[in-house]
């Protein structure tokens, strides 16, 4: 589990229309909001685009100092808008932390090795979780969960039960699974194939005795025939 780092951020008190956030985008500010439980109004502000791009470059949970109209905040960047066309940051969220009150937030979770099934038997990595939800106080917020692959075989997987997660109270099945090294994709392919091969040939088989024991021959592509007549 790695801890959190702290960034100083310098915002701008702005008015709420719709033309002022259009012209602190055209600056390249981004209108942002501050709420938060101990927060009696929220706050409308703004930072600077290049600012926020610098904390979102990093995949992980982001702590702010952030500093508007002179007062200082301990927020957390819970969520950020985009342009569905340009792709843009258009908006953020900061929430205020309390030291008394648990927050709950989506961490990243990062592996760290390369798996011996992959280096020796040529699997692949799949993971399907890559975000878990915690609940935690904000003394203890991690930046990301991470886990160690190296030692994982074929068919090996991790688990939500295996981070670490002292003092923190994790908001998923313990059992939902993080990662799994699966088979190569040929020896899969390959696998499917021979055995969809295999199940034919026993069901051909059975069809054999079965014609066989009633002294008759089995109808190969009767359906297809049939088929055929009705579309005619």
């Amino acid at each position: 589990m790695k801890q959190t780092n702290l960034y100083d951020l310098e915002g701008e008190v702005r008015e709420i229309s719709r033309k002022t956030k259009s012209e602190l985008r055209e600056n390249l500010r981004i209108p942002a909001v501050l709420y938060g439980p101990k927060v009696k109004e929220n706050i409308h502000f703004s930072i600077l685009e290049s600012d926020l791009e610098k904390i979102l470059s990093v995949s992980e949970t982001k702590l702010q100092r952030l500093s508007v109209n002179g007062k200082e905040y301990n927020t957390l960047l819970k969520k950020v808008d985009y342009d569905p066309v340009t792709d843009r940051c258009i908006h953020a969220d900061f929430y205020v932390l309390d030291p008394k009150t648990p927050v709950k937030l989506n961490v990243p979770i990062r592996l760290n090795g390369i798996a011996r099934g992959v280096t020796d038997g040529g699997g692949r990595v799949f993971q399907p979780m890559r975000i878990v939800g915690i609940k935690v106080m904000p003394d203890k917020i991690p930046a990301q969960f991470e886990l160690d692959i190296t030692d994982l075989d074929i068919g090996d997987s991790l688990h939500v039960s295996e981070l670490d997660m002292e003092g923190i109270d994790p908001l998923e099945e313990p059992t939902r699974t993080i990662v799994t090294i699966a088979p190569p994709k040929s020896e899969s392919v390959f696998t499917s194939a021979l055995e969809e091969e295999e199940a034919l040939e026993e069901e051909l088989a059975e069809v054999d005795e079965e014609a066989l024991e009633e002294g008759e021959e089995p109808e190969v592509g009767a359906e297809e025939e049939e088929g055929e007549e009705e579309e005619k």
